[in-house]
């Protein structure tokens, strides 16, 4: 029998069904919990010592999974550790620093195949970083400024053309009266940065417009690669193509073999076995690298191309090439 499958992800988080039907289809044990299910609904019993690596369990009501057994884990985004009720401010925040230690720890030390390892995603998570990565391995990147002081946005800006984006550095992502929002990429005009009060309040990214002929998201699983072009049906889809997806259509696309081979550098130094790019295709045909997200959605690609990713995925945990 094939060494179970660790699946640690949100419990709700369908594109990680996709990938559970998957390897049950193929007859491969798979184990999945959440992170918010410890330490109320999952315990953990590990061991290590002298003579052996670490050992135990991991345990629900229902389901057992030996340590030592694990081949291989899947991790993306599971929940926020949930504690019993009564406990205050201060104790919920050193348990929740001990379970991190605990079990994250615990669960990381697992010497086995990952996609992906919560380090080396911890580490993409930095904008900067991947940029960095992404220029050193030969991919074409945006001038990109980060910065707080409006004097060196119009310095920028008047450097690159009076034509720039800005967006944010991290999770675009926020809840503001108890609603989601997000935060898109807004294209700035020379008439937008004559009143720049409040920037100093935090860091800024701020990048050069490139002219787009359409964008790829190009999603890496081990050594395989799916590219699909995204052609924007409105001007907001033109500036931020999440702003508006129904005007959206997709079409699979080859990668050029620099790309590939500068995404294949990446995934490597970024020590990423999945992960969603993102690129900018110009008129001239440059490809230009945006972000690679070591969580970024897959599924609505599968479900609009066609395109196996929950296959490759499944493949990768197993170690099928």
């Amino acid at each position: 029998m094939s060494a179970p499958v660790l699946i640690i992800a949100a419990c709700d988080d369908w594109p990680t069904d996709r990938v559970v039907v998957e390897l049950d289809s193929r007859g491969v044990e798979v184990f999945r919990m959440d992170t918010a299910d410890f330490p109320q609904r999952l315990a953990l019993a590990g061991r290590i010592d002298q003579g052996q690596a670490w050992t135990g369990v991991l345990t629900t009501e229902h389901r057992t999974v030996e340590l030592s057994r694990v081949g291989a884990v899947y991790y993306r985004a599971p929940g926020a550790f949930r504690f019993p009720k009564g406990m205050s401010g201060p104790e919920e925040r050193f348990a929740a620093a001990q379970a991190r230690a605990g079990l994250g720890g615990v669960l990381s030390a697992l010497d086995c195949r990952w996609v992906n390892h919560p380090t080396g995603m911890a580490r993409a998570e930095y904008k900067p970083v991947q940029l960095a990565a992404a220029r050193a391995c030969g991919l074409h990147i945006p001038p990109t400024l980060i910065t707080n002081r409006a004097k060196d946005v119009r310095a920028f800006a008047a450097e690159t053309g009076w034509s720039i984006i800005c967006k944010p550095v991290a999770s675009p992502v926020l809840i503001e009266d108890d609603q989601l929002k997000s935060v898109y990429t807004q294209r700035l005009r020379p008439e937008d940065l004559e009143d720049l009060r409040g920037i100093d309040a935090t860091a800024h990214l701020f990048q050069t417009w490139v002219s787009k002929e359409y964008e790829v998201r190009l999603t890496v699983v081990g050594e395989r690669m799916f590219a699909v072009a995204i052609h924007a049906g409105s001007e907001a889809a033109h500036e931020d193509w999440r702003s508006d997806y129904r005007s959206l259509s997709y079409t699979s696309t080859e990668v050029p073999e620099a790309v590939a081979a500068g995404m294949r550098r990446l995934m490597e130094r970024m020590q990423l076995r999945y992960g969603a790019a993102d690129f900018i295709v110009g008129p001239d045909g440059q490809w230009t690298f945006l972000e690679v997200n070591p969580c970024g959605q897959w599924d609505w690609i599968q479900g609009a191309t066609g395109l196996p990713i929950a296959e490759a995925i499944a493949d990768d945990l197993q170690g099928v090439t």
